[in-house]
């Protein structure tokens, strides 16, 4: 069945659409004449020489010359036999092109040639009440922009049948005709209002199918709604109430510097004011205390506008009575605190949040080690320590490492991917802290140090010979590049051993397995996240932070670069921020009412699956549309370049490999030449740094078909209290991926994160800032040690 069939089911409702009702009389709009002068042809000659592919818009360039020969001879014979034949031509092409190329026709080709007196006399008739419905023959991709402009809510159109979102070239029943060749003379005219009994005269349909023709206006998408069944009779009781869960409750944060705990503080302190008291472990970096770089954080980061929004001047006094920073450090036991801070916390608190974590793909191992894996044995401690206090650790969804097919929400001790029987997660954990010791004494041996001493001595920078204390101190700053080096290397070379795409999910998945282990009758969720994105609602529609796992790869899709290897059908879990947050306060509320499950996973490749060739795709109309709203000549050509997936032998052959042999091939042949600097260096940095950027996400984009099971977490959700369901719902399935990444996630990190990228300053905002005296002389006192803050 064509998936435009399951799509007619949820818009086909036109209850607004009363025919019989005296209140909203509807009027029937002929589009044609009245407010354009629109062919068939030319729309869909826009669409064909706009494809994904420079051969498909040479192969359909073709087609529509074809067309315009035939084009007499069609309509003579048959007017809606020529439509069907004129839009075949568009086989192939996906409906989120159509829909932006519709919404980009209509604004820069339609919209300028509006007739000023039939938009009027549309606008009036809609002022006065009365239900407008346009008529066409062009695609509802073109019509459904123009009846957004003009405030109408339903439209008679051309459609296109659509299987798997691409279109098959036939049109659905029934087809708009195009008017008579005397058309444009008899029916010029700003009025097009028609009777609908002459109007399904002149389609050539009944009436009965001109009214079954109408479908509304604004894009929608398909969300399907599956009940839960639990089949293993450990159903979810009713009445679960994250406010009741909440209310009075001592909760410490760690992580809050990071992206996730920042959206999640915002969002609890908005939505869940009758928290007793937040407490946020916060490291000291040298000389700047936690409690400063809380206060550089609210001030800064966008993240706390609507807390600012809300409260104003009265916010200083809600974080005194709500939040307390306490500086500590995971990577310690104890977690860094003092005795008396210690015992504080572990007698009154209800729930810990690890949210912490180091998020680079292949670092130094000393450093994914002691963050990932060992802060999770520390903060585990402390729990196991504390009177009553639960605890929600995220780890990440690709701890999977090398496997395909789904993976179940089922917490595996020992787990690799390669499935070794042998191994052991503890017995991993303590040979990894071996293999830092030994690298440590390697790189104070006499072999490495007489290596890194010539490494001095050889740079080009570097006197003739340095001596003394000069050459010592190079040595050294030698030694530490080196370590490091050998570190990061041998982290990323054992994770490949065990099955993990890098040393990230190397460190995290330990974490899971000794928290399997030594956490056996705690209070403990896992939480697993997949790639987390922009948002879509909290703390405001479209925040981003930072160069995050997608933002580099859609960057590079937005310049020359076409060819990306990935695998077309491989699905792309990405999950917004918010969406995260919100799963996170519905786990940590079971967590407290002792109501949890051991693990839960945040993600949509099952929920609301969107594969890599979408992606790509759409990621290539949201770079198009920023750069068709462009001038110059740079954006004219990028938004002519659209990326496409291809397969790693074609990219080896045609992209940035095989354009880095051409460049030093002409580097060689260049080389005898007296030039006082090789030519295309930079090409060749740029083209190697593209190679690396792409090795790198390869298990991401093109290995490991991974399909998340994430439903533990709705289970929570449809156990909510009606009351809370619309405020703390987990809803990952409502989610349309055409708005989110065109008009949301693209532009957000154009915003937020391209600059970074490109070594640009962020936006310039306002200054917010809190000083240590309040404008009415009063100290105001916060929970951050004596701190003291105003808000201006």
């Amino acid at each position: 069945m064509p998936d435009e069939a399951c799509f007619e089911v949820q818009t086909r409702i036109l209850e607004p659409l009363n025919h019989n009702s005296s209140t909203a009389p509807t009027v029937y709009w002929r589009v044609e004449g009245s407010l354009l002068d629109l062919t068939v042809v030319r729309p869909v000659a826009f669409f064909t020489w706009n494809a994904q592919t420079f051969s498909e818009r040479f192969r359909r360039r073709g087609l529509i010359f074809l067309m315009a020969l035939l084009r007499p001879l069609l309509y003579a014979t048959n007017r809606k036999f020529a439509t069907r034949v004129v839009h075949t031509v568009l086989r192939g092409v996906t409906r989120d092109r159509l829909d932006l190329l519709g919404e980009e026709y209509f604004q820069y080709k339609l919209q300028p040639h509006l007739k000023k007196e039939g938009v009027q006399q549309v606008r009036d008739l809609v002022n006065s009440g009365a239900e407008v419905v346009l008529v066409s023959q062009a695609l509802d991709h073109l019509m459904r922009p123009l009846a957004q402009f003009l405030g109408v809510k339903y439209i008679v159109a051309n459609r296109l049948e659509f299987r798997d979102g691409t279109a098959t070239g036939r049109l659905l029943d029934p087809v708009i005709r195009p008017r008579g060749a005397f058309a444009p003379f008899r029916e010029n005219m700003p009025d097009g209002r028609r009777a609908p009994k002459t109007l399904a005269r002149h389609l050539d349909i009944s009436l009965e199918e001109l009214r079954a023709a109408v479908i509304p206006a604004e894009r929608r998408t398909f969300v399907p709604i599956r009940p839960v069944v639990h089949f293993d009779g450990a159903n979810q009781r009713a009445g679960f109430s994250v406010r009741r869960a909440f209310a009075g409750k001592r909760i410490m944060l760690i992580g809050v510097t990071g992206f996730i705990g920042k959206v999640w503080l915002a969002s609890t302190l908005l939505d869940l004011p009758d928290v007793k008291r937040i407490y946020l472990l916060i490291r000291r970096q040298k000389s700047n205390p936690g409690e400063r770089r809380f206060e550089k954080m609210i001030e800064d980061s966008p993240v706390f506008d609507p807390l600012f929004e809300r409260y104003g001047d009265r916010l200083a006094n809600f974080l005194r009575e709500k939040v307390e920073v306490v500086e500590g450090d995971v990577t310690q036991p104890g977690l860094g605190l003092n005795f008396d801070t210690s015992r504080d916390l572990q007698k009154n608190l209800d729930l810990i949040i690890n949210s912490s974590g180091l998020t680079d793909f292949n670092p130094d191992l000393r450093d994914a080690l002691a963050t990932n894996t060992d802060a999770a044995l520390n903060i585990l401690e402390f729990v196991r320590s504390a009177d009553h206090a639960g605890l929600v650790h995220l780890s990440t969804c690709y701890v999977a490492g090398e496997q395909d097919g789904r993976v179940s929400e089922k917490l595996t001790p020992n787990y690799n991917p390669r499935g070794l029987a042998d191994f052991d997660a503890e017995r991993e954990w303590h040979s990894l802290h071996d293999l830092i010791r030994d690298a440590d004494a390697r790189a104070e041996s006499e072999e490495v140090t007489a290596g890194l001493r010539m490494q001095a001595r050889a740079k080009e920078h570097a006197a003739k010979d340095l001596q003394g204390a000069a050459l010592e101190n190079q040595i050294r700053k030698n030694r530490v590049r080196w370590l490091k080096t050998y570190l990061t290397e041998a982290g990323t070379r054992r994770a490949k051993e065990l099955g993990w795409p890098n040393t990230y999910t190397l460190t995290k998945s330990l974490a899971e397995s000794l928290i399997a282990k030594y956490g056996a009758g705690l209070p403990i969720a896992i939480v697993r996240p997949a790639i987390v994105e922009t948002s879509v609602a909290k703390p405001f529609l479209g925040w981003n932070e930072g160069i995050n796992t997608s933002a580099s790869l859609s960057y590079l899709l937005g310049t020359y670069f076409r060819q990306l290897p990935s695998n077309e059908s491989k699905r792309l879990d990405i999950i917004p921020v918010d969406a995260v947050c919100a799963g996170m306060t519905l786990i940590a509320a079971a967590v407290m009412e002792r109501r949890h499950d051991p693990m839960y996973q945040l993600a949509t490749s099952v929920t609301n699956p969107c594969d890599m060739g979408r992606s790509i795709e759409l990621t290539s109309l949201a770079h198009r549309k920023h750069y068709r709203a462009q001038e110059g000549l740079e954006s004219w050509l990028r938004l002519r370049f659209d990326a496409i997936p291809v397969s790693k032998e074609r990219y080896n052959r045609m992209s940035a490999p095989a354009q880095k042999a051409i460049v030093k091939s002409i580097q060689r042949i260049m080389s005898p030449l007296p030039l006082k600097k090789a030519p295309l260096v930079k090409t060749e940095r740029s083209l190697e740094r593209v190679e690396k950027l792409i090795e790198l996400f390869e298990p991401f984009i093109l290995l490991n078909q991974h399909d998340f099971i994430a439903e533990n977490v709705e289970k929570l959700s449809y156990a909510l209290v009606p009351e809370e369901r619309e405020q703390f719902a987990y809803d990952t399935r409502s989610l349309d991926w055409w708005e989110y990444w065109i008009n949301i996630h693209i532009p957000a990190l154009r915003r937020w994160t391209y600059p970074l990228i490109e070594g640009r300053p962020l936006e310039v905002r306002p200054p917010r800032t809190f000083q240590l005296a309040p404008s009415n002389g009063d100290a105001v006192k916060t929970g951050t040690n004596g701190a003291t803050w105003r808000y201006s």
